[in-house]
């Protein structure tokens, strides 16, 4: 049986108008459904070109949704762009490690992240971003949130199909 905030999802994704903002928001319900989140942002990722686009961010005010910036290569980016797997750090220290803005992550309460990266076509297209407080993202969070990969991946293709459509 699917979940309210999946079913949400699927409704959100359907309706016209919009998108992928309707798509984005009932993702990060379902996001905090499933692993908890307290600062939640998606990431497109665009590996050819080594860059990075934030598309949605439940905190636009301290995260704005901008243009694109490099990818982050660090361990990051060898774990969640080249292996293909979710990043876990469930300290502040682990954060600092990888990103520059950690100050800034934890005067909001934060103190673990979770990257899970989205692939589509054997390519991570994407990252959904998911960030709460210390220790939060236990392994059996980390494995719940693979059951994300398939809406992250609904919402990336639905962005790029608005975006090509308004182009």
């Amino acid at each position: 049986m699917q979940s309210p905030d999946y079913q949400k999802f699927v409704a959100a994704v359907a309706e016209a108008g919009n998108q992928p903002n309707k798509a984005y928001a009932a993702l990060e319900a379902l996001v905090r459904e499933t692993v908890g989140v307290k600062l939640f942002t998606i990431m497109t990722s665009d590996t050819k070109e080594r860059l990075s686009e934030r598309t949605y961010s439940n905190m636009p005010q301290v995260y704005p949704v901008s243009g694109t910036k490099p990818y982050n290569e660090t361990h990051w980016s060898e774990i969640t762009l080249n292996q293909k797997r979710t990043f876990v750090a469930n300290t502040i220290e682990e954060i600092a490690a990888v990103f520059d803005d950690h100050e800034l992550i934890r005067s909001l309460g934060c103190e673990s992240v979770i990257n899970v990266p989205i692939i589509v076509d054997g390519e991570v297209i994407g990252t959904l971003n998911c960030l709460h407080e210390k220790g939060h993202y236990t392994e059996e969070r980390v494995r719940a949130a693979e059951a994300l990969k398939l809406p992250g991946a609904v919402c990336m293709l639905l962005h790029d199909r608005v975006k090509a459509r308004s182009r």
